[in-house]
């Protein structure tokens, strides 16, 4: 009896994260396509084949529904658990070549560049969507380079506030690359040779910081 209904419940919560799933999905395609403020929560239960009702009991209201959205893309600018601890200058290259190759193409992925155009084209109709973009999406990606710079740090290979530090490389990895995303006008091999290059010059930072400004 015990084996059964520990099946069930295992069965039926997979069903809950399906249809979850399904309904995340639903959202982000509604507010891509017809902007977060014209989206209703009629028009995301539609595409997503549900009731109204499911929609609020298993997200919650649309609000709700765009930081699901956001939260989930954001788990992909996390540093990876197996990044070693730099203690040395050698491995503090590796992981800030490592992080930013990741952070260059988790960023300018397309339907990342999409949801930053949803937030500035919303910006005055639905702030939301863009603090929440900078809240959860931003936030996660500066907090990862803080802790490595904190680590970095400790192991007295860096002097100064780790979120100082962090904002610095930053601004080195991505110089005036999210505008030219932004505008369209990167084109494809280009942005795939900055995304080669770009990361290994910055994982130089900060000794050669000046140097590839």
């Amino acid at each position: 009896m015990a084996t059964a209904s520990t099946s069930r419940r295992r069965q039926e919560g997979d069903k809950e994260t399906a249809v979850r799933r399904r309904i995340l999905e639903g959202a982000f395609a509604a507010f891509m396509e017809s902007g977060y403020a014209a989206t209703s929560t009629l028009e995301i239960a539609t595409r997503a084949g549900d009731s109204k009702r499911e929609l609020y009991a298993l997200v919650g209201n649309k609000q709700q529904m765009l930081v699901a959205c956001i939260t989930e893309r954001a788990k992909r600018l996390q540093v990876p658990a197996d990044v070693p601890v730099p203690r040395d200058r050698e491995t503090l290259a590796h992981v800030l070549a490592s992080f930013g190759t990741q952070l260059l193409r988790e960023i300018s992925d397309p339907t990342l560049i999409a949801v930053f155009r949803l937030a500035i084209a919303e910006a005055a109709q639905a702030p939301e969507v863009a603090r929440a973009l900078d809240s959860i999406g931003r936030e996660t990606s500066r907090a990862a380079l803080r802790d490595i710079m904190l680590q970095a740090q400790a192991s007295g290979l860096l002097d100064g506030r780790p979120a100082e530090l962090a904002a610095q490389f930053a601004g080195l990895l991505w110089r005036d690359l999210m505008v030219s995303l932004l505008l369209g006008c990167r084109q494809a091999a280009e942005l795939a040779r900055y995304r080669e290059t770009r990361p290994r010059c910055c994982g130089r930072f900060p000794a050669a910081s000046s140097a590839i400004e």
